[in-house]
């Protein structure tokens, strides 16, 4: 096995066959380390001369891959593409061949750092890059990210049984109020799905009118990204679009995507009639996701990052995202850095979340 290093964006582009491949081997992989997901990524948010493939091949095949890129502020560091609009970053590794390709991507991820720290954001539990992390020999730190919430991987039916009585019998009485207001269900062809996503901005926009929203769901390279990486999900089977239609119009879009070890519910946008004609928005999108989890092999159905309240509803449980950051021994003092930065930051949120606490008064 060998490590390099890639750096244009034409052979990043060329590499899809062969990560399509490895995407498939890996059984640790979200939907975030698809090659799709990320080269549209890279060609609405990358940097020109940033990007840092480092690659292990053996013979023509690609045994690991680290999605990277250089930044240089606030210190210098190499992170995952993606950016904040993935909620996982981590590296792709071939099951079948972990150990050695493992260690061969320590070596390479060594060689491309030079003076840089890096810095792999979001990586879930059990994700590949934590076979890295086990082999660096440099200086390493392991400290908390943010928080997701997941679902055991079931049917409708089973999750609802998973509440208390109270809640269950008021969760199948909106399903029964969904079946009688007729709201039709359509899983999106891979043909259509440029439309459809349009669709799903469009009502996004509509229903956060007014209210506070992720700006940069609004962004027209946003909706460019969406568009140009989730039609080849679709085809591959890595994303489902889904339509929901009232009176034949579509009221609702959900885009779910999929991996082999999950299943995520990423983005919709619903009409805000359908909460007027008292149908539960969060129910029509649960079990539209629910679908595809059950009877097959994934083992979450995972809410995404983020605590708000109506993911309570459903009892999941909390998995706590990492960060995991590596250095070479020459810049060992750029990796304390960022580790204070992190401490004083999360000190810093939980003197803010105990001050609302006592109502944001007094010292």
């Amino acid at each position: 096995m060998r490590a390099e290093i890639i750096t244009e964006e034409r052979e990043f582009a060329a590499l899809a066959p062969a990560w399509g491949r490895l995407y498939g081997r890996c059984s640790a992989a979200t939907p975030f380390q698809n090659h799709a997901w990320l080269y549209s990524w890279w060609l609405s948010y990358g940097t020109p001369g940033r990007l840092r493939l480092v690659l292990v091949r053996e013979g023509d095949e690609l045994r690991a891959v680290a999605p990277l890129m250089r930044v240089r502020r606030p210190l210098p560091a190499l992170v995952p593409l993606g950016g904040s609009i993935s909620d996982y970053g981590d590296v792709l590794i071939d099951d079948e061949y972990a150990d050695r390709a493992a260690a061969t991507l320590a070596e390479g991820l060594s060689l491309a750092a030079r003076s840089a720290v890096i810095d792999f954001r979001e990586v879930r539990p059990g994700g590949a890059v934590e076979r890295v992390y086990e082999r660096w020999d440099g200086p390493r730190r392991r400290v908390r990210d943010s928080l997701c919430l997941e679902l055991p991987a079931l049917s409708m039916d089973e999750l609802v049984r998973r509440l208390p009585s109270s809640k269950a019998q008021r969760v199948r009485a909106k399903l029964r109020k969904l079946s009688a207001l007729g709201i039709e269900r359509r899983i999106v062809p891979a043909g259509e799905v440029d439309t459809a996503l349009r669709r799903l901005l469009e009502l996004h926009r509509l229903q956060w009118q007014g209210r506070k929203v992720t700006s940069e769901h609004l962004q027209e390279r946003f909706a460019e990204h969406l568009v140009r990486s989730v039609g080849p999900m679709v085809s591959s089977g890595d994303a489902v679009v889904t339509e929901f239609r009232l009176d034949g119009t579509v009221m609702a879009v959900d885009l779910t995507l999929l991996s082999p070890r999950l299943a995520g519910g990423y983005l919709y946008g619903a009409h805000p009639d359908l909460r007027e004609r008292k149908a539960d928005v969060a129910v029509i999108l649960l079990d539209a996701c629910a679908r595809h989890t059950e009877g097959d092999r994934r083992g979450a159905l995972s809410l995404l990052r983020g605590d708000e309240p109506y993911k309570y509803h459903w009892r999941p449980y909390p998995v706590v995202n990492q960060r995991l950051l590596l250095a070479r021994r020459r810049t060992a003092p750029l990796l304390s850095a960022v580790v204070c930065d992190v401490v004083a930051r999360s000190r810093g949120k939980e003197l803010v979340r105990r001050w609302r606490e006592r109502g944001g008064d007094g010292p």
